[in-house]
């Protein structure tokens, strides 16, 4: 693999490390009993396929943005991050450290909760849907008269079931019956004080965020914020200047990406369809954008 490639792991794997999960974007590994290996790929899905092209630099760039809120939110809720160094990583040679630089986290092992836990400031997508219909999100009830992309009255935890195929929304009630109460007290707290660190981060940079997920995992009794936070694939990002009551405005995501994928004769199923190069060139801008906008610090890059 040459510098210009992006990195889709999964048969390209880390020499002498036991692979635990493929993920839709994350592939772990196990270094010990007490810590795993995170290795953020370039890959992408949409409409719950993953393609089969990468975009450029996007691992890396996930990774440097969850690294960065890990740190501005650590007063918050405790997180399982221990190191981003390829130099933490045994058994590693000179190409796959510079194949993994940039998009690695060692983390505590925890015992990931079956509960993603979504916050939500604004009326739309799936919850849009459910509102139209019912008057409700998730099961709460909302005010009357709310427009598409409208601010909430104030921000909700809506939670879903995890499903490596499709999340299924369920109330906090039956979030609360998956983990304990007590359990549940801690993340939806943890979760509403994080989307307020970063709806008060973003507004400084002109970014809205309409909504986002947090995962939360345990260890020795303990509950950590796990996975990723507060990136592009996690949350909503919009743009301030071009939000607009009504419609869905455009965000700092895979918008592009989706938006492309709906002029093609595909049925949004397997197999993915190939992929324009160029579209994928844009993407990867927009993910950088939003890395530097959020870190203040330029990406790093392949050539």
């Amino acid at each position: 693999m040459n510098s210009s490639e992006t990195y889709l792991g999964k048969e390209d794997a880390p020499p002498g490390l036991k692979c635990l999960a493929n993920g839709k974007v994350r592939d772990i590994y196990e270094l010990d009993e007490n810590r795993l290996l995170f290795v953020t790929t370039d890959r992408v899905s949409a409409f719950d396929v993953v393609m089969n092209e990468g975009i450029p630099n996007k691992g890396r760039v996930l990774t440097a943005i969850s690294t960065w809120w890990f740190a501005a939110t650590q007063d918050l809720v405790d997180n399982h991050l221990l190191s981003t160094s390829v130099d933490d990583v045994p058994g590693l040679d000179d190409a796959w450290r510079k194949k993994l630089e940039g998009r690695i986290m060692i983390v505590q092992r925890c015992v990931p909760m079956a509960v993603e836990w979504v916050v939500r400031g604004y009326v739309v997508g799936s919850g849009w849907k459910e509102y139209q219909k019912q008057g409700t999100i998730s099961g709460i009830p909302q005010p009357a008269g709310l427009q598409q992309a409208q601010a909430l009255p104030k921000a909700i935890l809506t939670p879903s079931t995890k499903d490596d195929e499709h999340d299924k929304p369920i109330t906090p009630e039956e979030a609360a019956e998956i983990v304990g109460q007590e359990v549940f007290d801690i993340c939806e707290t943890a979760s509403l004080k994080l989307f307020q660190r970063g709806t008060d981060r973003l507004a400084e940079l002109n970014i809205l965020l309409a909504d986002t997920k947090f995962e939360f995992g345990i260890r020795n009794g303990k509950v950590l914020l796990i996975d990723e936070v507060l990136t592009p694939d996690s949350s909503r990002f919009w743009p301030k200047d071009d939000y607009r009551v009504g419609i869905s405005p455009p965000s700092y995501d895979k918008q592009i990406l989706r938006d492309y994928l709906e002029t093609l004769d595909w049925n949004k199923s397997y197999p993915a369809p190939d992929l324009d190069p160029q579209v994928l060139a844009k993407v990867g801008e927009r993910y950088l954008e939003v890395q530097e906008l959020i870190t203040g610090m330029k990406p790093q890059q392949t050539k």
